[in-house]
């Protein structure tokens, strides 16, 4: 895989206690980091990010891969603020349904709460609740940050729509988040175009987006190519892991 918005990785190792991933360090931090700060995005800033994820995800799905967990806290900004998609964990090579739950209840699809099979469109449904969370400060289904809420009100597909949303924005935010995964924008025949075709986009160059010739809204203040300044602090226990069994071996033979 190899996108300019999307992470590189290039070498894997294992050992009997440990796998190793090497990617490009992206000294920036998370996007959630920002948008804790902010508290909310305006439109032209948040449209920045969106528009670098949609053609991740147009790239993705290419290859009949969907991302299934796109949220804050997995966009990475590099050094100028442009985006990167991390952790692939819950990434799978598809070519029609999956039926595995997986992802961050906030983002899920309602296909995924129903376990009827879900696919591509899945990730532009997880587009929809980024962006509405971008433009607002929390996500349209979880207004009382009580996860056991969520199926429910996701199944029942009623927002509060806040006035500051306009009706451009809330028009393609309803398309995103159509409960039919098969009518819901993007999961057509022209799949990444019908989403980037619409009247929200219309100044947008999508070349120059996947140019990186976009201004990034925020910059991250890195001081040199190894600073982690713009990441909190997490404390690491990584010397009690456990040694994997030959059995469990077996199972990154080639990793």
């Amino acid at each position: 895989i190899k996108h300019p918005f999307i992470v590189r990785l290039y070498w894997t190792h294992h050992s009997d206690q440990f796998l190793y991933m090497l990617f490009d360090y992206m000294p920036g931090g998370e996007l959630f980091s920002y948008m804790r700060r902010k508290g909310i995005f305006d439109i032209k800033t948040s449209l920045f990010y969106i528009c670098e994820i949609i053609l991740a995800f147009e790239y993705l799905h290419s290859l009949q891969i969907i991302y299934r967990d796109l949220k804050p806290e997995n966009i990475l900004l590099d050094a100028e603020g442009h985006v990167k998609l991390v952790d692939f964990g819950f990434a799978k090579k598809i070519l029609n349904k999956t039926f595995t739950t997986c992802g961050t209840p906030d983002y899920l699809s309602p296909e995924l709460f129903k376990n009827t099979g879900h696919n591509k469109s899945t990730d532009w449904w997880s587009l929809g609740i980024l962006l509405f969370e971008m433009l607002t400060g929390g996500t349209p289904f979880n207004p009382n940050q009580n996860e056991s809420e969520i199926p429910s009100r996701v199944l029942a597909g009623r927002i509060a729509w806040p006035r500051t949303i306009d009706e451009t924005t809330k028009a393609f935010i309803k398309k995103l988040l159509t409960q039919n995964p098969d009518k819901r924008l993007g999961a057509g025949r022209n799949g990444s175009r019908e989403v980037k075709e619409q009247p929200i986009f219309v100044s947008i160059k999508w070349d120059d987006v996947y140019a990186r010739k976009l201004k990034p809204p925020i910059v991250p203040s890195v001081k040199h190519p190894g600073d982690t300044s713009c990441f909190d602090q997490y404390p690491e226990d990584w010397k009690s892991a456990a040694f994997a069994s030959d059995k469990e071996l077996d199972l990154f033979v080639d990793f």
